[in-house]
């Protein structure tokens, strides 16, 4: 069952989102264009595009990107980091969401997900982008994580401190119970059912407060959600990754991966 439908879910997190995620690696980038078979004359759709973190990554590979997303907020962060990235010839931002999805937009040889999909009706979706791709269009699933190494051991503590408050968010508890299903199964069930995944791992210092906004850039842990408690929970990540930064910055090991579904039919 999909995960009801809340368009300014971001609000309080826009201005968060771009300061604290990380936007994913050029060689991931240009890993899924070449294996997309992504060209100049292309077009790509990023969906429930947030900040804009992919649309202005595929500017340079694609002859137009549209970016959609429900929350203004988000746009206008979206506008802005297109704007210092110099990507506005070729890439613009509407307001919308999957549930808008029409072939009034055209097509599109590629339509990008960053940690965008598992808001959406996955079924309704995939149905949907079949008016708007081409015969061999493809889906592409952008996440990442912090990979099971000592390095990022520090996490569990930060995990620890947040737990009570993203066990009170339903859709996150939802996203983690048994009947939740992963988006492999959905690509899987639908006519994007060929099925690659490629990642890239990175060694990355991020700063101590990078870490704090990257916090309240999840709608679990949001201004909203943490409220009153704000202002403790702060104190005591800060605590932990102070203990962990060397001159302030906080290492990670990251993996950043792309679950692409090619169009069979």
């Amino acid at each position: 069952m999909p995960i009801k439908f809340v368009p300014h879910r971001f609000k309080s997190a826009a201005e968060y989102y771009v300061r604290g995620r990380l936007s994913y690696p050029p060689a991931l980038i240009s890993r899924v264009a070449s294996l997309t078979g992504l060209t100049a004359q292309d077009r790509v759709l990023d969906l429930g595009c947030g900040p804009g973190f992919l649309a202005v990554a595929f500017a340079s590979h694609a002859r137009e990107v549209i970016g959609i997303d429900p929350e203004p907020a988000m746009l206008r962060e979206a506008e802005h980091y297109a704007r210092h990235a110099n990507a506005t010839a070729n890439v613009s931002f509407r307001q919308g969401s999957s549930y808008d999805l029409a072939p009034e937009l055209g097509q599109f040889r590629l339509v990008t997900m960053g940690r965008s999909f598992h808001w959406m009706d996955r079924t309704a979706t995939l149905e949907k982008l079949l008016d708007l791709t081409p015969a061999d269009g493809v889906v592409a699933l952008f996440d990442d994580s912090r990979c099971k190494v000592p390095a990022n051991d520090w996490q569990t503590r930060i995990q620890a401190v947040l737990e009570p408050y993203t066990n009170r968010d339903e859709d996150y508890t939802v996203r983690r119970g048994k009947d939740w299903k992963p988006h492999l199964s959905y690509l899987l069930e639908s006519q994007f059912n060929r099925v690659e995944q490629i990642s890239v791992i990175q060694k990355i210092g991020t700063p101590v407060e990078r870490h704090i906004d990257r916090v309240l850039s999840k709608s679990s842990t949001s201004l909203e959600r943490l409220g009153a408690d704000l202002e403790p929970v702060l104190e005591k990540l800060r605590a932990i990754l102070n203990e962990e930064a060397v001159n302030g910055v906080v290492t990670e090991v990251v993996e950043f991966r792309a679950l692409l579904g090619f169009r069979t039919s």
